[in-house]
């Protein structure tokens, strides 16, 4: 990949995230004007591979659009004019936990199956967290029609726990996941927790501080039967 299309690459991520050169340097462990050196002019030539492997994990990039080898397997398919789209996706973790829209579902292992590509542009219009803040959920359960079906991919901001505005978010409670509906009352500042189907019961006047959230709902993807 081009060096040049590399280190404006890694100056535009440095400028979204409002982040400058030397806290980057100093996140490599390097002097204060490595990168700065490196974007403006050139030196070193090529970042490390362990440079590589930081600041991709850092930004929430693939590893490759910083000049590492191409990933096998990438989530782009391979059509006339995608290529240079390609350089701008972000790989977002998908975890077999499945947030219950029902009773209650004990989670799996939390750790990442599979990692989905989506747009940087498209996932900085979701959520104003970086894509390391954000996760791909399954939904099991009907407690959440029509906004959400069993089967239903949902995108969360693990960033965004205060259910300050309201919202659909993913609770823990107790082993299990569930996602609800969360409205905040604005003079008592209670919570209420509802099912958007109304075969399911709401609980109102909740404590804040005894609702464990892990994220907000951003994004939800459905499969068409």
């Amino acid at each position: 990949m081009d060096s040049t299309a590399i280190r404006s690459r890694l100056d535009a991520l440095i400028a979204s995230r409002g982040e400058d050169y030397a806290s980057l340097s100093r996140l490599l462990g390097r002097n204060a004007s490595y990168i700065q050196q490196f974007i403006k002019r050139g030196v070193p030539r090529r970042l490390s591979e362990s440079d590589r492997r930081i600041l991709s994990h850092h930004f929430g990039i693939a590893e490759h659009l910083l000049g590492g080898p191409a990933e096998e397997g990438r989530a782009i398919l391979p059509r006339p004019g995608l290529a240079r789209a390609a350089d701008d996706y972000v790989l977002i973790p998908h975890y077999q936990v499945r947030a219950s829209a029902g009773p209650g579902a004990l989670p799996d292992a939390e750790t990442p199956t599979a990692r989905i590509a989506f747009q940087a542009g498209f996932i900085r219009d979701l959520a104003q967290s970086p894509p390391e803040a954000l996760a791909i959920l399954s939904v099991e359960g009907d407690s959440m029609l029509p906004t959400l079906a069993h089967g239903d991919q949902i995108l969360i901001d693990t960033n965004d726990q205060s259910a300050a505005r309201d919202g659909i978010y993913v609770l823990r409670v107790d082993d299990s996941l569930l996602v609800k509906r969360l409205s905040l009352h604005p003079a008592t500042r209670r919570l209420t927790i509802n099912s958007d189907n109304d075969a399911y019961p709401s609980w109102p006047d909740c404590d804040p501080g005894a609702i464990h959230i892990i994220g907000r709902v951003v994004w939800v993807g459905r499969k068409l039967s």
